[in-house]
């Protein structure tokens, strides 16, 4: 995961699972990308033994430190935030070497690395709005012109980073477009504008293709073309419509297959738009609004899989 010592433990999903893997009793070691290593084929990494509490002035103590192999734990839970740059692949990559060893890994590395968290949404043409995957600019001006208003956003982005709408005779267009393609020079997603992102932005969880029966519809800041939380976007809890219990439907079964376990999907009105396997957040915010406890479900799933 992301430093510890840096998280806000109030919207902290990672956190939400320390917590409820520490009640049930495991032991939980906490590891950074720096601490691993490989030595003569063997995934290593130094651990730091924690203990968690859910308090915001101090949330978690060092119980000790120890340099282990990783296949000497049951499981280890991916939860680094991108940027999902050369560095987080070969994170995967080491991941991967103690899976093969038997260590259950949540997501699986290999599908972490094959899922674009915006790409992927290519699989499910069906659920998707209508979608453009290029660097070419002209494409992309051919592709604005005939939907008049649509969104482009970086296929390596989170929280909102580098999100653009480009509306029909903006004058910001080839700027818009020379900056988010390095000037033709990177690979970027456009798609049709949906203008029901007013009503919000919904975060649907799946644990192992289960939906959580409720939503978190993230609303944006007025005056703000983003419905993300890291861009001051505010949230309500909305029950799952038929059409995104229809998309889940849709979605799960690959997502299963993938060894993608727990899977955060973004659907704006009828609409899937991302499907988030890195890092997927909103547990704590769900959690809040329902009295639930979707960490728990998730450790039920961990464990059916550790006793398979």
């Amino acid at each position: 995961m992301d430093p510890i010592e840096s998280i806000t433990i109030k919207k902290d999903s990672t956190f939400a699972m320390m917590l409820e893997a520490q009640r049930r009793g495991w032991q939980l070691f906490y590891m950074q990308q720096n601490d691993l290593f490989v030595e003569n084929g063997v995934v290593f990494a130094q651990m730091t033994q924690i203990k968690v509490e859910d308090n915001p002035k101090h949330w978690f103590k060092i119980i000790n430190k120890t340099t282990q192999p990783l296949h000497q734990l049951d499981c280890i839970l991916m939860r680094k935030d991108p940027p999902f740059d050369m560095e987080y692949i070969y994170s995967t990559y080491l991941l991967e070497l103690a899976e093969k060893r038997g260590t259950l890994i949540i997501n699986r590395p290999e599908s972490i690395r094959s899922a674009n968290e915006k790409l992927f949404t290519a699989l499910f043409p069906q659920c998707s709005p209508e979608t453009l995957v290029s660097r070419d600019m002209q494409r992309i001006k051919d592709f604005h012109d005939q939907h008049q208003h649509i969104v482009v956003k970086p296929l390596d982005g989170m929280g909102g980073s580098m999100i653009f709408q480009i509306r029909q005779g903006d004058t910001n267009r080839n700027v818009i477009l020379e900056a988010v393609t390095n000037h033709g020079q990177k690979t970027i997603m456009a798609q049709r504008f949906l203008p029901e992102y007013t009503a919000g932005d919904k975060r649907i969880l799946l644990i192992d293709g289960e939906p959580f029966p409720y939503a978190l519809a993230r609303l944006p800041a007025k005056g703000e073309g983003r419905a993300n939380l890291a861009a001051g976007a505010s949230y309500k809890g909305v029950a799952l419509s038929p059409r995104d219990k229809e998309i889940c439907q849709q979605v799960a079964p690959i997502l299963k297959k993938m060894g993608l376990v727990f899977v955060g999907l973004d659907v704006i009105g009828d609409y899937l738009t991302e499907i988030n396997v890195t890092s997927p957040t909103c547990i704590r915010e769900l959690d809040h609004l329902y009295s639930a406890n979707i960490a728990g479900l998730l450790m039920d799933a961990i464990e059916v899989k550790l006793n398979n």
